[in-house]
């Protein structure tokens, strides 16, 4: 299988190499900071738009791209069908085989997801990241390295938990929230919003409030 790479930064530099250690093709990195076609070493560098020159029914995407609005942006401008998309686990990483992970979603060198777990689509599950039983983990979403989601936490859309960060069970996490590196979530938290510290509170980014997280 041949795979096309969007983006290539430090990201991608990761999923880069895991496409390689799986024995897939490496064909295409695909970035608008290259203004023109060229091939390096055999794989071809060249701006965004040279994508639909460059697929074939042979090929898949994995969109690389580290910024969770980003990612869903070019997502949404590729306009392709969700099973052109590569789904990328790292051989050192641990899935359930009860668990369920979608298109173009990315899993980091010895993550652990667990029974029952759901991760949507063109999310990424970093290094050492931990999703635990029941969690469902919605699109476009950044599980951070060692972060831990412990049973039955609910993320939803584009949301990025920080590195290190703790979510207890039950909880909830609001569409495009930011969860800082560290944190122990202990009450959901809203749509929009950003929580940091243990336990976390909410800084209400529009007033520089901040506020215990009810």
């Amino acid at each position: 299988m041949k795979v096309v790479i969007i983006g290539n930064g430090g990201h991608s530099k990761v999923v880069q190499e895991m496409v390689i250690r799986q024995g897939y093709s490496l064909h295409a990195i695909l970035d608008d900071k290259y203004e023109r076609e060229q091939i390096i070493d055999g794989i071809v560098y060249a701006p965004l738009s040279s994508i639909h020159k460059i697929l074939d029914q042979e090929t898949q995407v994995v969109v690389a791209i580290g910024s969770n609005m980003v990612r869903k942006r070019v997502v949404s401008k590729l306009k392709l069908p969700g099973e052109r998309y590569l789904t990328v686990i790292d051989p050192t990483a641990v899935v359930s085989n009860s668990a369920a992970v979608g298109y173009g979603t990315v899993v980091m060198p010895k993550a652990v997801i667990n029974a029952d777990a759901h991760i949507h689509d063109h999310c990424i599950i970093n290094t050492g990241a931990v999703i635990e039983h029941d969690n469902l983990v919605w699109d476009y979403s950044h599980i951070s390295p060692h972060a831990t989601l412990t049973g039955n936490v609910t993320i939803d859309e584009g949301v990025h938990i920080g590195a290190g960060a703790t979510i207890i069970p039950g909880v909830k996490i609001g569409e495009w929230s930011i969860i800082g590196a560290g944190a122990t979530v202990i009450r959901s938290v809203p749509a929009h919003s950003k929580a940091v510290g243990t336990p976390a509170r909410i800084i209400n980014r529009s007033i520089g409030a901040v506020k215990d997280i009810m």
